[in-house]
C-alpha cells in the first residue's frame, strides 16, 4: 500500500522536507462515494497502513457506530490497532473510496495538525472522478480538504454538515473533522455522518 517518499526530499536546507502520499488512491469499481481528508499523518501515528491510520482519529469509530452500532467495530482486540482487512472489504462492499486533497506537503511542525500543513502539490480531484464514473459524491473531512475541492470543482464551500452542488452535478458534502481536535463529541459527528450517508442512500 506504501508508494515511498524518496523523490519528495526538499533540496533547500531551511525548510523541512515535503512528503509524497504514502498511500496509492483506493477507487474500488462502483464507488458511489470518494472520501477525501488533506493528508496522512506521519508514520509513527500509524495504527495501520490504510486511510485514517491514527487510533486516536475517529473516522472508523463513525462507520463503525453507523453500520454495525459498535464505535469498535474495526478494532483489533487486545491492541490499539485497527483491522485494516476488515475496513478494505467494507468499503468495497459499501462503496467507498478514499484518498486526499494533498499529493505532496511539507510539515511546518512536526504534528498532524491541518494549520501547519503547506500544500506543494495538490490531487487532481478530477482525474480520480474519471477512475470511478459511478461516483456523484464527494465528501471532505476537514476545512483544507474541503477549500481545496471547492476551488477545483469551482463551487461555493458548504457549511458543515451540508452540501452544495458543483458543476457536471456533482455533490460536495462538507463533515465535521474526525480528528479528536475538533471541538464536537462522537455521537454528535455520527449523527452528522449518518445524516449524510441517509441522503445518499448509502444506509
Amino acid at each position: 500500500m506504501r508508494t515511498g517518499s524518496a523523490d519528495c526530499k526538499s533540496t533547500m536546507p531551511s525548510m523541512p522536507d515535503t512528503e509524497c502520499h504514502p498511500f496509492e488512491p483506493f477507487l474500488p469499481g462502483g464507488a458511489r462515494v470518494l472520501f477525501l481528508g488533506s493528508f496522512p499523518p506521519q508514520p509513527k501515528r500509524w495504527s495501520m497502513e490504510f486511510y485514517y491510520p491514527n487510533w486516536l482519529n475517529d473516522f472508523w469509530r463513525i462507520m463503525g457506530l453507523i453500520y454495525f452500532g459498535e464505535r469498535e467495530w474495526f478494532a483489533v482486540g487486545g491492541g490499539k490497532r485497527f483491522d485494516v482487512s476488515r475496513i478494505v472489504g467494507f468499503c468495497r462492499e459499501r462503496g467507498f473510496a478514499l484518498y486526499d486533497t494533498a499529493v505532496e506537503v511539507r510539515r511546518l511542525k512536526d504534528n498532524a495538525s491541518d494549520a501547519f500543513l503547506e500544500v506543494v502539490r495538490e490531487t487532481d480531484i478530477r482525474a480520480l472522478l474519471a477512475q470511478i464514473p459511478s461516483c456523484h459524491t464527494i465528501v471532505t473531512t476537514g476545512e483544507k480538504a474541503t477549500t481545496i475541492a471547492a476551488r477545483q470543482l469551482s463551487c461555493a464551500l458548504p457549511a458543515v454538515g451540508s452540501f452544495v452542488t458543483a458543476p457536471s452535478s456533482l455533490r460536495l458534502w462538507r463533515m465535521p473533522s474526525t480528528s479528536r481536535a475538533y471541538p464536537l463529541p462522537l455521537a454528535a459527528k455520527a449523527t452528522a455522518y449518518r445524516r449524510m450517508l441517509e441522503a445518499e442512500g448509502l444506509i
